[in-house]
């Protein structure tokens, strides 16, 4: 019985061939806005947890004061030297952060870019371009630049790869930029620069070196970071937070999530993209049903029930939700792609999230054709004739 409802369905979507394309568009708009927002959204987190994932170590100290990466405040190094009192404790390395500025070598622009410095003797950052050639970053004045950054910057890459260094200010001092890597930009910068630790002190002057930004932890073989992790959280004093390298991704993200305005816009786009599309599939599903509305009310007089005119609208709805999706997929796989290259964010369409939207349309038209439904309810053959 389910298939031979399927054509009725079809043919009354297809009677009316432009308020169908009408239909078809607005599903398309609304499934394509959910999945780019929901694409930036998970680029927001993602790009903003890439150097989390890159950490060399198995906990992290950061300040009580700590926001996000671009805004760990700094705490005392002695913290470090006493974590590595604890007999699990392997080795500890500390990492200097902070947003400042630098002249863009090929625009000559002042822009903001993260720069972040440690010790060469001990690689900071799962980075085997950077940890290759640590001794590079050791000479004074030196840097290496992230070669996924955002902004214009390929001249000044082709000339790095080369082999040729190229000048340029940071923070208003000179310095030469020796190395590429490749991480990508986030939110909270466009790109960024690794250097020593010597180096990046003598661009930020005012910060002194017994006052870190990132404590790296690294436990012997066999120890259990969470449990290290309380143990070091209640010997050392409360303006420090101990994280697992898990537990530093997750605060990182929370931020966003809770703090940050531009995650709960991408939420908000999510959520208008829905109601959207509810309004438009309501509108139209509503109209067909008002345009056969003696069709249906003769139906009912030949002994149909309404179950069956309420499935025939439902299926309408559902036809009108899987037709609408595949455009709206299409069309934000390539605007992912387009994004991608041009914003270096990590853009990627995932099945989890092709799955989600598939369902959010499905309901989106279901309570679309449930809302319509209550004008065939009504449809009363004594009204009609």
């Amino acid at each position: 019985m389910f298939k031979r409802k399927i054509p009725l369905a079809w043919r009354q979507l297809m009677k009316q061939k432009g308020r169908f394309l009408v239909a078809l568009c607005g599903i398309t708009f609304a499934d394509f806005l959910m999945l780019m927002q929901l694409g930036f959204q998970s680029a927001l987190y993602d790009s903003n947890t890439r150097f989390h994932e890159l950490l060399e170590a198995d906990l992290v100290l950061v300040s009580r004061q700590a926001q996000n990466l671009g805004l760990l405040s700094s705490f005392p190094r002695r913290r470090l030297f006493q974590a590595a009192n604890f007999s699990e404790v392997e080795s500890v390395n500390p990492v200097y952060a902070r947003l400042g500025v630098w002249k863009s070598p090929q625009t000559k622009l002042d822009e903001s870019i993260l720069i972040l410095g440690f010790n060469p003797e001990k690689p900071a950052f799962n980075l085997p371009e950077v940890n290759q050639k640590l001794a590079q970053i050791k000479y004074p004045n030196t840097f290496f630049f992230d070669r996924n950054s955002s902004g214009k910057y390929e001249q000044a890459i082709a000339q790095i790869d080369q082999g040729q260094p190229i000048n340029t200010q940071v923070q208003g001092r000179k310095v030469q930029i020796s190395g590429l890597y490749e991480v990508g930009a986030s939110f909270v910068a466009n790109g960024s620069l690794i250097t020593s630790d010597q180096n990046y002190l003598r661009i930020f002057s005012g910060q002194q070196p017994g006052q870190v930004n990132l404590g790296l932890i690294n436990l012997k073989p066999g120890s259990n970071p969470d449990v290290v992790a309380k143990a070091l959280q209640s010997y050392l004093t409360d303006d420090i937070q101990v994280f697992t390298k898990q537990q530093f991704i997750d605060f990182e993200k929370q931020y966003w999530q809770e703090n940050g305005a531009i995650g709960f816009i991408f939420s908000l786009g999510v959520t208008i993209g829905f109601l959207v599309g509810v309004i438009i599939v309501y509108q139209i599903i509503y109209s067909d049903v008002m345009d056969h509305l003696p069709e249906y009310a003769t139906l009912k007089a030949m002994g149909y029930r309404n179950s069956y005119l309420l499935l025939v609208v439902f299926q309408e709805a559902v036809i009108l939700g899987i037709c609408g999706f595949v455009p709206g997929g299409l069309v934000s796989f390539f605007m992912y792609a387009f994004t991608r290259n041009v914003t270096k964010l990590p853009l990627f369409m995932t099945p989890d999230r092709i799955i989600f939207v598939l369902i959010l349309t499905m309901l989106m038209c279901v309570i679309s054709g449930a809302i319509a439904m209550r004008k065939l309810n009504s449809a009363d053959p004594a009204d009609i004739f």
